[in-house]
């Protein structure tokens, strides 16, 4: 049996396949149409004579046995692909002439302020291109962009196509207006059902389906922390806010902390990522240190 020479873009639709779960998801990590990655399979599995997916019986792709068996060696090829690259990339790389740095919504604001501030100083030359985005729309927003870095929070760090490095985390802690029916003591199990909860929207689709410190089934979706903000203080619901973000409502009453039965507040873990085909350079590596330690006394409450 003479078997084929398969590319590596096969291969990558390959992976794409398994780790998003269906040849739709593949297409829309990849930015193709759905019969593109379909063609692309059907490709591989020509070249190396052997049928990758079952697709009789499931309406999601099930790996064949054979296909569970080239997936190590396919996961392989494309580390050792990402890493060459990289590898390149940072021979030909010195001081970045520009930079996307996207900063979760759950940074500290003067965190950020100060950082940047001692960036301009020590990378003057280096031009910064900053977004500011929420939940799964910091990961979406650094994988459109040719490069860069994002500090961002739990729900994107497990992306495949990412590097982490954890570097903090920020308190989030229930709130809402004195005079909200939940602010009493002695609240009881369930009771935080029966009133609207203030969520923080995705941007993205990265997330769509999935919910985060949810309790009600009463819901207002924001996709902006300050607008759900103003929105606690008016006594128009509760919700989780970071700690930092509220200090000086709870310190002048204009909103309580909840003492709720289910402790619907949360470690909300901070991690610097980068794309996985890349390697930060030297204004990246200055930046994932600098914040780093500015977090730092934000892990302890």
């Amino acid at each position: 049996m003479k078997l084929g020479d398969p590319s590596l873009d096969q291969v990558r639709i390959f992976l794409a396949v398994v780790e998003e779960g269906s040849f739709g998801g593949a297409a829309r990590r990849m930015g193709r149409a759905v019969s593109a990655i379909s063609y692309g399979i059907a490709q591989l599995e020509a070249q190396l004579s052997v049928t990758l997916f079952e697709r009789e019986g499931s309406r999601k792709p099930v790996l064949t046995a054979a296909g569970s068996g080239l997936l190590p060696q396919a996961r392989a090829i494309a580390d050792e692909v990402d890493a060459l690259l990289a590898k390149t990339r940072s021979l030909h790389a010195g001081l970045e002439s520009e930079l996307v740095l996207v900063i979760d919504v759950m940074v500290p604001g003067d965190i950020t302020a100060r950082v940047l501030r001692a960036f301009r100083g020590q990378f003057p030359t280096v031009a910064l291109t900053l977004r500011v985005e929420g939940l799964g729309a910091v990961a979406q927003c650094l994988l459109d962009e040719d490069g860069g870095l994002a500090i961002g929070g739990p729900i994107t760090a497990d992306d495949p196509a990412l590097e982490r490095q954890a570097i903090g985390a920020i308190e989030l802690i229930p709130v809402a207006a004195p005079d909200h029916p939940l602010a009493m003591r002695g609240i009881e199990p369930g009771e935080s059902r029966k009133h609207l909860q203030l969520v923080l929207s995705d941007r993205s689709p990265r997330t769509q389906g999935q919910e985060f410190s949810v309790i009600s089934p009463l819901t207002w979706r924001l996709g902006d922390l300050g607008a759900k903000h103003s929105l606690l203080k008016e006594g128009l619901g509760w919700g989780n806010m970071p700690r930092h973000m509220v200090a000086d409502d709870l310190e002048a009453g204009a909103l309580v902390e909840l003492d709720l039965p289910e402790r619907p507040g949360a470690r909300y873990p901070l991690s610097a990522l980068w794309r996985r085909d890349t390697r930060p350079g030297l204004a990246t590596s200055w930046l994932i240190e600098a914040f780093a330690e500015a977090l730092d006394p934000a892990v302890r409450p």
